[in-house]
C-alpha cells in the first residue's frame, strides 16, 4: 500500500539530500523561524517540513496535485490530525515491543516479535478503516480520496478476520506441529509448520460414532529426550526453528509491509500538519494566507497583493506592512530607497513566497502568482571574516562563484546589497556584470542595493523586462515600509536615521 500525498505516482523521499544552498537559504530568509512554527513540539514534522520546503516541485502540475490536498486537510483538519496520530501511536507503540535485534534474528524470535507487532498495528488498522469508511466522501482531492478507497477496499472484513485467526493460530505454545520430507542420506528437508488438530470433545466423538463417522486416529510415536541430554534439547531446538523459519520469513515480511506503509503515511501526513500548524500559529488563524497560482517555468511572472514577510508576522504576532507588486514579463527587479525602509524585509517576502509555493504550500498574501524557478539562491551581505583569511569583497565574490557553478536557466537569485563591501564604482561595475550575465542566461533576479550608479545605470537603458521599485518615505523622513514603483534616488536618506538617532531637527546641518 502507498499514501501517495505528496507526489502522485511515487514516495516523498526524506533521506534525499537537500540542496548545497540549504543553509544559507534558511539564514537569509529566516526560515527556522517557520519550520519552528510549523513543527510545533514535533521534532518528526520539522524535519519533514524542512526537507519539503527546501526540496522545490518544478512543475505546476505537482504543486497543484498537493494544493489539492491541503485544501482537504484545510477544510477536514480534524480528521487529518486523527489520521497522523493514528500512525504516531502505531509506531511508537511498536517500539515498545520487548526484542532485542539478536534474539530477532531466530525464527521463533522473529516470529514472536512479529506477531506482537502485528496484534499493535491490527487494533490501528481497524481504527484507520473505521475513520475511512466514516469520512471518505468528505475529500475532493485526488490523493486523499485515493487514500480512503485503498483503507476501505484493502483493509475490509474478510482481510481483517483472516489476519485475526492467523494472530491467533501462530501464538505458539508447548505443542507444535510440523512435516518433512526425506531428502538425500534421509537428512530431513521441507519443513512445514503445521495446524495442530482440533481435540473433540466426548460428546462430539460419541455424535460421529452413532454417524458412522468416527474414525480410529492413526498410530503415533513418541520419544522423550532425556532432561540431561543437551544435545538432543539443541538439535529439537533445531528441529524447531526449521519449522518456523519459512513462517517466521513471512510474518516478518508483512510486518515490514504494513510498518513502511505507516511510517510513509505518518511522513507525508506529517507536511500537512505542519500547514495545519502554521494556519493555527499566524495571527488572524491564518486569515493573511492563500493558496498561490503557479505557472510554467517559462511564463517569468510575478504579481502579489498584500505579501508580507511570514517570519515577522510570526515574530510579532500581529499585521504587519504588507506589499503589492506586478512584476510579470520581468527578469530583473531593482529595489532602492531609504534606508531601513523594509527593502529587505520584501525581498525576503518575495523568497519566502517562492518557496512555499512551489513546495505546495499556501503563501502569506492575499493573492499571488508566479513562475516555477528551477532554484531559489540568495546572496546578501555577511559580517567580517572573523578569521581574517580573506577580506569582504574576496568573501562575496567566492559567494557568487559557488552561486553561478550551481543555478541553471530561469533560476531565481535574491541580492541583498551585494558588493556593497567595497567602494560604489567597482561594486556597481561587479554588479553591473554579474547580473547582466545571468540575465543573458535566463535568470530572474530580484536585487536591493543603495549603489545609485548601479541602479541608474540600468534605468539608463530602459529595459522593457526591468522593474525598478523603491522604499517609500513621507516628506517628514517617516518610513512606511512600503514597496512602490519609483526611480532610483541619489540619496538612501542616511540623515533621516542620524537626525533619529541623535535628535536633530530637519534643516540643521548633520555634522
Amino acid at each position: 500500500m502507498k499514501a501517495f500525498l505528496m507526489f502522485r505516482e511515487r514516495n516523498f523521499a526524506a533521506s534525499a539530500p537537500l540542496p548545497e544552498n540549504a543553509a544559507t537559504v534558511i539564514k537569509d530568509l529566516e526560515l527556522e523561524t517557520l519550520f519552528a512554527a510549523m513543527a510545533g513540539d514535533d521534532p518528526f514534522v520539522l524535519d519533514i517540513v524542512r526537507r519539503a520546503v527546501l526540496s522545490s516541485l518544478e512543475t505546476a502540475e505537482e504543486i497543484v496535485y498537493r494544493q489539492e490536498i491541503l485544501s482537504d486537510c484545510l477544510n477536514h483538519a480534524a480528521v487529518v490530525r486523527e489520521l497522523y496520530a493514528i500512525a504516531v501511536q502505531a509506531l511508537e507503540r511498536q517500539k515498545q515491543v520487548w526484542g532485542w535485534a539478536s534474539l530477532r534474528k531466530s525464527p521463533e524470535g522473529m516470529l514472536n516479535w512479529s506477531r506482537q507487532v502485528l496484534e499493535i498495528f491490527f487494533e490501528l488498522l481497524k481504527r484507520l478503516r473505521t475513520l475511512a469508511e466514516r469520512h471518505a466522501g468528505q475529500f475532493r482531492s485526488e490523493g486523499l480520496t485515493r487514500l480512503m478507497t485503498l483503507l476501505v477496499s484493502e483493509l475490509d472484513d474478510s482481510f481483517l478476520a483472516e489476519v485475526a485467526h492467523h494472530l491467533e493460530g501462530l501464538a505458539l505454545r508447548e505443542q507444535m506441529a510440523m512435516s518433512a520430507k526425506l531428502g538425500c542420506s534421509n537428512e530431513g528437508v521441507e519443513y512445514v509448520l503445521r495446524q495442530l488438530p482440533l481435540k473433540r470433545k466426548w460428546w462430539q466423538r460419541l455424535q460421529a460414532w452413532q454417524a458412522g463417522t468416527l474414525r480410529k486416529e492413526p498410530p503415533s510415536y513418541t520419544y522423550q529426550i532425556p532432561d540431561r541430554d543437551e544435545n538432543g534439547a539443541r538439535a529439537l531446538g533445531e528441529l524447531r526453528g526449521r519449522g518456523l523459519a519459512r513462517v517466521a520469513s513471512a510474518l516478518g515480511q508483512a510486518t515490514e509491509h504494513l510498518e513502511s506503509f505507516l511510517t510513509m503515511l505518518r511522513r507525508e501526513l506529517a507536511f500537512y500538519i505542519g500547514c495545519l500548524n502554521l494556519r493555527e500559529r499566524l495571527p488572524g488563524r491564518g486569515t493573511g494566507l492563500c493558496l498561490p497560482e503557479p505557472l510554467p517555468m517559462a511564463s517569468n511572472a510575478l504579481t502579489a497583493r498584500k505579501l508580507h514577510d511570514v517570519s515577522l508576522s510570526l515574530k510579532l504576532q500581529e499585521d504587519v506592512v504588507a506589499n503589492d507588486v506586478s512584476a510579470d514579463q520581468k527578469a530583473l527587479i531593482l529595489i532602492t530607497g531609504a534606508n531601513r525602509g523594509g527593502k529587505s524585509t520584501f525581498l525576503r517576502s518575495v523568497g519566502q513566497a517562492q518557496l512555499m509555493m512551489q513546495c505546495g504550500m499556501p503563501v502569506c498574501a492575499e493573492s499571488f502568482h508566479a513562475n516555477v524557478c528551477s532554484g531559489l539562491f540568495t546572496h546578501y551581505k555577511k559580517e567580517e571574516d572573523a578569521s581574517m583569511q580573506s577580506g569582504k569583497l574576496d568573501e562575496e565574490l567566492g559567494r557568487m562563484s559557488s552561486i553561478v557553478d550551481q543555478v541553471r536557466a530561469r533560476g531565481l537569485v535574491l541580492c541583498n546589497e551585494s558588493f556593497g563591501s567595497t567602494n560604489e564604482r567597482e561594486g556597481s561595475e561587479i554588479g553591473r556584470q554579474v547580473v547582466t550575465a545571468l540575465l543573458e542566461q535566463g535568470i530572474k533576479v530580484l536585487y536591493v542595493t543603495h549603489m545609485y550608479e548601479l541602479a541608474h545605470g540600468f534605468w539608463a537603458k530602459r529595459m522593457r523586462s526591468a522593474l525598478f521599485l523603491r522604499a517609500q518615505r513621507l516628506p517628514d523622513g517617516e518610513r512606511t515600509f512600503r514597496i512602490e514603483e519609483g526611480q532610483p534616488l541619489e540619496t538612501s536618506f542616511a540623515q533621516d536615521l542620524y537626525r533619529r538617532i541623535f535628535h536633530s531637527k530637519p534643516g540643521e546641518p548633520v555634522s
